[in-house]
């Protein structure tokens, strides 16, 4: 393992690890509606992103998915989710085991973080309706996500001198305005049926903060 895979699995690890440290594991051996709504959506990830295209290894582009997968289960629970996926897609090839750690903070915490973070700036400084959760809070941060985990990702192979900048940008970078939108709606579309069909589904939508009002 090179370094800064090294280092990816260290703070990727600390994230889960801190995600696990912060669960009431007791209370959530006790819930079925939760263990359905971590392992459910994990399941979903794992065939989400077997679903990838690509012409070099690693370079493959694919749904994420990861900021329904934030507004239903919070933060931690969507590390959790997420990692069990990662986990499940590397055992049937998604990737080397080397790169684990970088996959897992690139193209997972990295696009968590940012819809949490849109989350959590609209919840305090927006006014809280509906159509403002749904693009805020879903839409815009999964276009914003998919393109800093494609754009990141792109760099680390770069820097780690796997493929040539020219190569990944005409095969990887190049694609960020193509992914955008599909994954923006994506997303978009699931949290809305997500909110009005199953609403008990999505940890951070409560009806008396964006329909009350």
């Amino acid at each position: 393992m090179s370094t800064l895979q090294t280092l990816a699995m260290v703070v990727y690890g600390l994230f889960v690890l801190g995600s696990l440290k912060n669960i009431d594991l007791v209370h959530f051996a006790k819930t079925k509606h939760q263990q359905h709504l971590v392992f459910g959506t994990a399941a979903a990830l794992f065939v989400l992103w077997l679903l990838k295209a690509g012409i070099f290894e690693g370079l493959d582009v694919h749904f994420l998915g990861l900021s329904v997968l934030t507004l239903m289960l919070g933060f931690r629970y969507a590390v959790i989710s997420s990692f069990i996926a990662l986990v499940g897609a590397h055992i049937i090839g998604y990737g080397t085991w080397q790169s684990f750690g970088v996959n897992g903070l690139l193209g997972t915490v990295l696009p968590i973080a940012v819809t949490y973070f849109f989350f959590m700036l609209s919840f305090h400084r927006i006014p809280r309706q509906l159509f403002v959760y749904i693009f805020v809070c879903a839409f815009f941060p999964a276009a914003l996500g998919i393109a800093l985990k494609t754009f990141s990702l792109g760099g680390y192979f770069f820097i780690e001198g796997v493929y040539s900048w020219d190569i990944v940008f005409s095969n990887y970078v190049v694609l960020i305005p193509l992914l955008i939108f599909p994954e923006a709606l994506l997303n978009g579309m699931a949290i809305t049926l997500l909110v009005i069909y199953q609403p008990t589904w999505v940890y951070t939508f409560h009806d008396k903060f964006y329909l009350d009002n």
